[in-house]
């Protein structure tokens, strides 16, 4: 018997089929890297994995929580594309447990658009969040760019960045203030490293997610560089609600101060 596909499925998907274009499997820098997509939606998962495997990705699925985390457990990933609301363990739990054994790149997807829920997964170390409904040439292309940055295709510059009482590394991406090491996650390290290179210039949020995320504010909501901004603070800053380097332009952005 042929599954039936629910209303809310598709309609997740704005009403995209199955099919989401035909021709051969496209070749990529990124073809053969591996996506795990987890959500309890059959439909979702297809058409997903439709569009990722024509980048030339492969792909492997979970329908729940628990089966996902069997799978992490037994392999690694590129990426994962994390639904919130999975039966047997939720993604936030999911994504807390993944983060303490790995950086890998996660994508929330979500049919929550309240704001405490976007920060929630931010602050727990998503790289992005969709909210459905949603396009999965979108997904797609956020994707894509994700893979982009955690393969060092967007190289910074090779030269060591002295400044002030900081030191970055791009090439080992390893930094220190005032001689202390830091402990900064992947895309905390890029955001540094980006504002150190241009210090007492101010950047929007906007500018800073075209820059740092290689994304803009029509894809993904400004409200990450704020999580990233406040981590990045707590690592280097002797009193983060009091930031000496890296500081808040009100109305505009952000400035390091060198």
């Amino acid at each position: 018997m042929a599954e039936t596909v629910s209303e809310q499925s598709v309609n997740y998907l704005r009403g995209i089929g199955t099919r989401p274009y035909g021709g051969a499997m496209a070749t990529s820098e990124h073809t053969g890297r591996l996506v795990l997509v987890v959500d309890d939606e059959p439909m979702v998962r297809e058409v997903v994995s439709s569009y990722l495997t024509r980048d030339g990705l492969k792909v492997s699925e979970a329908a729940d929580g628990p089966a996902a985390l069997d799978y992490l457990e037994r392999q690694q990933p590129d990426l994962v594309i994390l639904d919130v609301m999975l039966p047997g363990l939720d993604g936030f739990s999911l994504l807390s447990s993944l983060r303490r054994e790995a950086d890998v790149p996660v994508i929330m997807l979500t049919a929550r658009g309240d704001e405490v829920d976007r920060i929630l997964g931010l602050e727990l170390g998503a790289d992005d969040y969709v909210v459905k409904p949603f396009s999965p040439r979108e997904l797609a292309a956020r994707v894509r760019a994700i893979l982009k940055r955690s393969a060092g295709d967007l190289r910074p510059p090779d030269d060591v960045v002295d400044v002030g009482e900081f030191r970055i590394d791009p090439l080992t991406r390893e930094a220190w203030v005032s001689g202390t090491p830091l402990d900064l996650k992947p895309r905390e390290f890029d955001l540094l490293l980006f504002m150190a290179n241009h210090p007492r210039q101010v950047f929007s949020r906007g500018q800073l997610l075209e820059h740092v995320w290689d994304s803009h504010a029509g894809w993904q909501d400004p409200s990450t560089v704020t999580v990233h901004v406040r981590r990045v603070r707590l690592a280097i800053e002797a009193n983060p609600d009091i930031p000496r380097y890296l500081t808040t332009v009100w109305g505009v952005g952000y400035r390091f101060e060198p």
